[in-house]
C-alpha cells in the first residue's frame, strides 16, 4: 500500500490536473460555463478519491517499519491536500459561482495556489514513491544472496 497508493494518487493528479483540465477547454463547443461545470464535478470527485487514498496511506504509514522521513513526508502531503481541499477549493467554487451567474468574467489567482498545491503533491509523491520502493527492495551481495539488513 505504501507504494501503490502514492502511485495511484500521483497518476490521478497528472491525469486530471495536468491533462484533462487544460484540454477540456480546447474541445469544440465547450463554453467557459460548461467547462467550469464539468471541472467542478471532476475535481470534486478527484478530491474525494484523494482524501480516501490519504486516509488509507496514513493508516499504512502509522504501522511499524516506516522511517521518520517517510512518516513526516506523508503527514506533509496530507497537510497540503487538506489546504487544497478545505482552503483553496471553496474559494475557487465561489469564484466559479460568480462566473456561472454571469457576474464575473473568470480568472482567479486562487487557481495558481491550487496548481502550486498540486505541484507540491507531485514532488512529494514522487519522493515518497522513491523512498518506499528503496525501503522495500532488499539489497543483494555480489554472489546473488540477499545481503543482511542493517
Amino acid at each position: 500500500m505504501r507504494i501503490v497508493l502514492p502511485a495511484v494518487w500521483l497518476g490521478l493528479i497528472i491525469g486530471i490536473s495536468l491533462i484533462e483540465a487544460p484540454l477540456k477547454f480546447q474541445a469544440p463547443g465547450i463554453t467557459i460555463p460548461l467547462g467550469l461545470g464539468i471541472g467542478r464535478l471532476v475535481f470534486a470527485a478527484m478530491n474525494v478519491v484523494e482524501l480516501v487514498i490519504a486516509v488509507i496511506l496514513l493508516w499504512a504509514t502509522l504501522r511499524r517499519g516506516v522511517s521518520a522521513f517517510q512518516r513526516n513526508l506523508t503527514f506533509g502531503l496530507i497537510g497540503v491536500l487538506l489546504i487544497k481541499v478545505v482552503g483553496i477549493r471553496p474559494l475557487l467554487n465561489r469564484r466559479t459561482d460568480l462566473v456561472l451567474a454571469g457576474i464575473d468574467g473568470g480568472g482567479s489567482s486562487w487557481h495558481y495556489f491550487y496548481i502550486a498545491a498540486d505541484g507540491l503533491l507531485i514532488v512529494g509523491l514522487v519522493t515518497l514513491l522513491v523512498v518506499a520502493v528503496r525501503a522495500s527492495v532488499r539489497p543483494y551481495a555480489p554472489d546473488g544472496t540477499p545481503a543482511p539488513r542493517g
